[in-house]
Formats: C-alpha cells, sequence, structure tokens
C-alpha cells in the first residue's frame, strides 16, 4: 500500500468547526500527520469547496480561508481535464452517486490513494481502489 490519503472537503471544513471539537481535533491530527508525511493529497474541487464552505458556512474571513488553502494547496494536489470530468460522469451513471462525489472518488483514483477520507460515501466501501474511511466513527 502506498499510504497517499485522499481529503475529501467535508473532512478538512471539520478542521475548522468549532462546533464539533472532537471532529475538529481529529480533522487537524490526520491531515497534519498526513502532510507531514507527505501522503496527503487533495484536488483543485477540494480547495475550492473548502474555501467556499469555510466562508459561508463557518464564517471565516476570506484572509483566513486562504491562508488555511495554502497550507492545504502543500499537500498533492490533484488537478483533473475534461477527460476527467467526463470519466466521473461515468462514474456517477454506473453507481448513481452524486456526481460530485463521483469527481472526489475519480480525483482520489487518479492520485493513487490508498485511503479516501470523507463521511459522504460508505466506510469500509473500496471505490476506484481508495478504502474509504470516514475517520469520526467509532
Amino acid at each position: 500500500m502506498n499510504g497517499l490519503a485522499f481529503f475529501d472537503t467535508n473532512v478538512l471544513v471539520y478542521a475548522d468547526d468549532t462546533s464539533s471539537l472532537e471532529k475538529r481535533d481529529r480533522a487537524i491530527a490526520l491531515f497534519a500527520e498526513h502532510l507531514r508525511r507527505g501522503t496527503a493529497v487533495v484536488s483543485l474541487q477540494v480547495l475550492q469547496e473548502y474555501f467556499a464552505a469555510a466562508t459561508r458556512k463557518l464564517g471565516l474571513t476570506p484572509e483566513m480561508a486562504q491562508r488555511k488553502v495554502e497550507i492545504m494547496a502543500r499537500a498533492r494536489v490533484v488537478r483533473l481535464g475534461a477527460g476527467d470530468v467526463i470519466a466521473a460522469i461515468e462514474l456517477h451513471r454506473l453507481t448513481q452517486m452524486s456526481f460530485w462525489d463521483a469527481l472526489i472518488v475519480h480525483a482520489a483514483r487518479s492520485a493513487g490513494a490508498a485511503v479516501l477520507y470523507t463521511e459522504d460515501l460508505q466506510s469500509g466501501a473500496v471505490l476506484g481502489g481508495a478504502r474509504v474511511v470516514n475517520p469520526f466513527l467509532a
């Protein structure tokens, strides 16, 4: 196993969510550890969604959210092209998962990630070669 871990937006948003300190602490520790090891992976979609959620839902200032995105961008960043969008549409059509989740799964697969950290998909499932893990389950 290569140890690469793809982080979905929802996990990273918890790193700034003071309404759930347990999830916040877990998200911070997990991302920090993978960033330190050089095994953290995100996509441009994740960075964009994080900025939107952090400023809109969490009330972070655009300056603070930008600093957080700059930190997250130290991870490996998957940049998808038109062919990747088409592949995600195929995945969406075949599995009936949301298109946005299909983009995340495809990005994780493109990076060769062994693990996909997310709350949005069934923990324990293997999608695109990555094992889905909800890091907040006991």
